[in-house]
């Protein structure tokens, strides 16, 4: 599936060009649906903390919850008390908003919520109407400040703060809209956006846009079976079966050849539910996942399945211009 997808969105031509009249299409439904968003969002009374938004202007897995965990790290440092919004993919609950907890199950909240809430311990609140959820948080006493995960084309949310997140090798890709190519905006759409960060290495063909590299290091592996925690150097030269249902498979199995690994990969769908066929191992192997992936294979897990967990890391000059924008937006509504 990635490498199909590789190679009709992010190479350089546009074998899928026969399809324009259906991304003309797209755009023009995107912009209406944008216009009675703002529209709809100018009737209702603000928001009473500022609101930080993460998400991307292309298809597939970006980083967007590695870096909303490194900004709810950044705030709390701070003295901020950060609550995560997230339109809770692949979950559905009886009653929304939903505010995740310890014993929330996957199939409610969607991986990503889960995997936030476990990874930071902030508050996460899940509802595919991420405007409602925002009252509800802030009238409950969450929190200060609002984090939406991947929620830049939701524009019925109020927001003070945009981050726009690339993955810093597939950048653009070929430049055009679904289904011709992967981008949700076009890239004008850049020049209203606060911040530009760029996984892995700088984006090319995005000008005027100063952009932030984020790196993304392995720091340990965890067992879900045991809990046990070892260094990822242990990865060198074991053979590993490595699962992946994310938005960009390939990244994460180049992370584990990078550690050493000697890699059989297995690419799934991004927010894919999990079998016990998918665990399946050779004599001698290993089986590592990624962390958005072991929220939901927890009573699937065998002995060795492992998850790979990382951390963000962006300059120092990133957080500096982050919490000078957001100290800015604060003193306006003071």
């Amino acid at each position: 599936m990635t490498g199909w997808v590789d190679r009709l969105w992010y190479g350089s031509g546009r074998p899928l060009w026969i399809l324009w009249p259906l991304a003309w299409l797209y755009l023009w439904i995107s912009r209406r649906r944008r216009r009675q968003a703002l529209a709809a969002r100018a009737r209702l009374p603000p928001l009473s903390a500022p609101v930080i938004v993460v998400g991307n202007i292309t298809v597939g897995g970006t980083g967007k919850s590695p870096l909303t965990a490194w900004l709810t790290d950044c705030l709390r440092e701070e003295g901020w008390r950060p609550v995560i919004l997230s339109r809770g993919y692949g979950g559905k609950s009886r009653a929304y908003p939903l505010k995740v907890g310890a014993g929330t199950q996957v199939e409610e909240a969607g991986d990503e919520p889960l995997m936030l809430f476990r990874h930071t311990g902030c508050p996460v609140v899940v509802d595919p109407r991420r405007t409602r959820a925002a009252r509800w948080a802030l009238d409950q006493g969450l929190g200060d400040v609002l984090v939406c995960d991947d929620g830049l084309q939701h524009y019925a949310l109020p927001r003070d703060i945009e981050l726009a997140v690339f993955d810093g090798k597939r950048g653009l890709g070929n430049g055009a809209p679904i289904p011709v190519g992967p981008l949700r905006e076009r890239p004008e759409r850049l020049k209203n956006v606060d911040f530009v960060v760029a996984n892995g290495q700088a984006v090319e063909g995005i000008s005027g846009v100063h952009q932030y590299v984020m790196e993304l290091k392995p720091e340990t592996l965890r067992n879900l079976r045991s809990g046990e925690v070892r260094p990822v150097d242990c990865l060198n030269g074991k053979a590993v079966r490595a699962v992946a249902g994310i938005g960009n498979p390939d990244r994460f199995f180049s992370t584990l050849r990078s550690l050493g690994a000697r890699v059989r990969p297995l690419p799934l769908p991004d927010h894919h539910r999990f079998s016990p066929q998918d665990l399946a191992i050779d004599p001698g192997e290993q089986l590592v996942m990624t962390a958005k992936d072991g929220v939901k294979c927890g009573r699937l897990a065998h002995h060795d399945c492992w998850v790979l967990e990382v951390r963000a890391i962006l300059p120092e000059e990133f957080r500096k211009a982050l919490l000078q924008r957001l100290e800015a937006v604060t003193s306006k509504r003071r």
